[in-house]
């Protein structure tokens, strides 16, 4: 398997996961403070929404790359 059909299976895999979940979280620590034995940290938490052109771009894109690794010459 070449590298232009591996890049367009992942596309088309993350495009379909993009579609099927909508968004992903991921949590963020952004202050953090020590007082000797105490440690206190602030986590945020982080939701980032991928847009349905976005997941069917990439199916489309990831397609293409497929088709065109089917392509000899």
């Amino acid at each position: 398997m070449n590298a232009i059909k591996l890049v367009g299976i992942v596309l088309i895999v993350a495009g379909v996961l993009g579609l099927v979940y909508g968004s992903f979280s991921y949590t963020k620590d952004t202050h953090e403070a020590k007082l000797g034995p105490i440690v206190l940290s602030v986590k945020e938490k982080e939701t980032v929404n991928v847009p349905v052109w976005a997941g069917v771009g990439a199916i489309v894109a990831g397609a293409l790359l497929l088709l065109m690794g089917n392509r000899k010459g």
